[in-house]
């Protein structure tokens, strides 16, 4: 018995002797949110906007950066992800930026109290990179509304695309140009959203 006994335990051995091991790769998180430059005060006696919760675009659930493989498949990086999920990054970047903004009186999210003239709704529905043509890519939809009882009006309907150039194919430059992308795309929701805010009731244009 115990002959066979250290027989089964040499056999055990070996073979997990001969398993590979693969080195320890560690997951890293970037930080996404961006931030206006320039903090204008708020518009007195301008509208006030809800901004709802943004939804992710198919395949933009997860916190994996993305990117383009050479034959356009996407990947999405497990080791490397956004500390937050992008689109619950952006939206939070949207309304701080709409605030820094000064084109509203208030800027305020789902579950404030404030009685909103304007509804904003959003989607993201790209945030990418192609290191094959260089550039990054991000893409949002915007929808907005003046509520009017148990009716909407619809101010502005628009999709905003932005792109960044590309510095190398190492994740740290995909990461700053993704960044700059997401800037961009505020900053021309922004603009958007400005021409669309011609004078409310109840308020001066």
């Amino acid at each position: 018995m115990k002959r066979r006994w250290f027989l089964a335990t040499g056999l055990v051995s070996a073979g997990c002797s001969v398993l590979p091991t693969q080195p320890y790769q560690q997951r890293r998180d970037w930080p996404l949110l961006p931030k206006r430059e320039a903090v204008l005060t708020p518009r007195r006696g301008g509208p006030v906007l809800l901004i709802r919760t943004m939804t992710a675009g198919p395949g933009l659930d997860a916190r994996g950066i993305q990117w383009l493989r050479p034959d356009g498949s996407l990947n999405v990086d497990y080791y490397e992800q956004w500390a937050s999920q992008p689109a619950q990054a952006m939206e939070e970047g949207l309304r701080q930026w709409l605030r820094d903004s000064g084109l509203f009186a208030g800027v305020v999210a789902p579950g404030s109290r404030a009685n909103p003239d304007l509804v904003l709704e959003t989607e993201l529905t790209a945030l990418a990179a192609d290191p094959k043509a260089g550039t990054a890519r991000a893409s949002l939809t915007l929808l907005l509304l003046e509520p009017r009882g148990e009716t909407a009006r619809v101010r502005l309907q628009s999709a905003i695309t932005a792109e960044a150039p590309l510095a190398g194919a190492e994740v740290g430059a995909i990461v700053a140009a993704l960044r700059q992308a997401a800037e961009t795309a505020l900053r021309k929701a922004e603009t958007a959203l400005s021409g669309a805010l011609i004078p409310i009731k109840g308020h001066p244009g």
